[in-house]
């Protein structure tokens, strides 16, 4: 019986290596990201503060050399000269309880025959709505353009008044045209994970305003705002701290890398900023504060709703001049909101990003007052 021949390598047909598909279109596309570069580099000059996004403002070596706290020491600079020449916005005091604790809070803040009037405009209102959920937690916006604002005369005289206007630019150092909203905070809603709100943070590496005139009483464990007094000035200890995290910036967690940093209590002691305050406050109760500074939703022990008019304000930091808002424009002032949903449903349809506010039937819309 002729011996079994055993199987030799020479015998196996060669294959020619093959690129997978995948491959080749993951290095074309890594090629092609680097198109970018010009744009990443003319972002350094504006409010961007992505590390992940941008490969620059992330750059390890350019952090360790100083490019992130740079970029905050010339925001806070600026910030400070245009607020000296929007102080008249303010009285006095205003003024130095926003320059001592990064924000102002001001109880009764409107007449309460002018409060009624704006409470029943708004629970009588049926605008565009979105919602967006977070962890557990879900926050239904209604725009108060000025389509909307048509229908509500008393609403659209606060919004458009002096003293809502004046208090928002001071406090961000433009004279703005802030974004406003009727807003409602469902906490506990789901059964989610934790809401990432409730961890204290900085909105961005530069001042800028975000304003609540609550229409519901909160309670302690309803979930206040919540803010870190002083926490807007940035002080040496805050500084090291910052370029800590802009050097190691691939190591955090994903909101943080996004330019909107996470901050643990024993990091808040080292840095010599006092314990955060709670805001457990009546209605028509406004606080305007500026979000560069550390701060929070509280934690709500049960499920809990939250009201208020919320307005909203950033610009490029870099700017010298207060006025020459885009969002102040013919065609553009007044529409911001619709015309940012608009703008976020279309990035979507071309695959970009996600928009995470969706739209809300308005019979869903769960802003009726408490």
């Amino acid at each position: 019986m002729a011996a079994e021949r055993r199987p030799c390598l020479c015998d196996v047909p060669k294959k020619t290596p093959q690129t997978p598909l995948s491959a080749i279109f993951s290095s074309a596309a890594h090629w092609l990201r680097w198109l970018c570069a010009p744009v990443w580099l003319l972002a350094l000059a504006t409010e961007a503060k992505s590390f992940k996004d941008n490969p620059i403002l992330g750059s390890r070596r350019l952090n360790r050399a100083g490019l992130h706290i740079s970029r905050v020491r010339l925001a806070q600079c600026m910030a400070d000269r245009r607020r000296k020449r929007l102080a008249h916005l303010l009285n006095d005091q205003d003024r130095q309880d926003f320059d001592r604790n990064g924000f102002i809070l001001k109880s009764d803040f409107l007449p309460p025959a002018t409060f009624a009037l704006v409470e029943r405009e708004l629970t009588q209102c049926n605008g565009q709505v979105r919602a967006m959920e977070q962890g557990d937690a879900i926050t239904r916006r209604m725009s108060l353009d000025a389509g909307t604002l048509k229908r509500m005369p008393a609403t659209r005289q606060l919004l458009q008044g002096k003293q809502w206007l004046g208090l928002l630019s001071y406090v961000g150092s433009f004279r703005c045209h802030p974004m406003n909203y009727l807003q409602t905070i469902q906490a506990r809603a789901g059964q989610g994970r934790a809401d990432p709100q409730l961890q204290l943070h900085s909105d961005t590496f530069h001042p800028t305003v975000k304003a609540w005139l609550f229409l519901s009483d909160v309670g302690v464990e309803d979930g206040p705002f919540t803010y870190v007094p002083g926490s807007h000035r940035v002080n040496r200890r805050r500084l090291a701290w910052l370029r800590r995290q802009s050097i190691d910036a691939r190591r955090l967690d994903r909101l943080s890398a996004r330019g909107s940093l996470r901050v643990s209590r024993a990091a808040l002691r080292r840095m010599g900023y006092p314990e955060p305050q709670a805001f457990a406050v009546k209605k028509n109760t406004l606080v305007v504060a500026d979000t560069s500074g550390f701060h929070a939703r509280g934690e709500s022990r049960h499920a809990s709703t939250r009201i208020e008019i919320w307005g909203y304000g950033r610009r490029n930091p870099f700017l010298p001049w207060t006025g020459w808002d885009i969002q102040g424009l013919p065609g553009v002032k007044g529409r911001t909101v619709p015309l940012y949903w608009r703008a976020r449903d279309i990035g979507e349809a071309l695959g970009l990003r996600r928009n995470p506010w969706r739209r809300v039937p308005s019979d869903k819309a769960g802003h009726e007052s408490q």
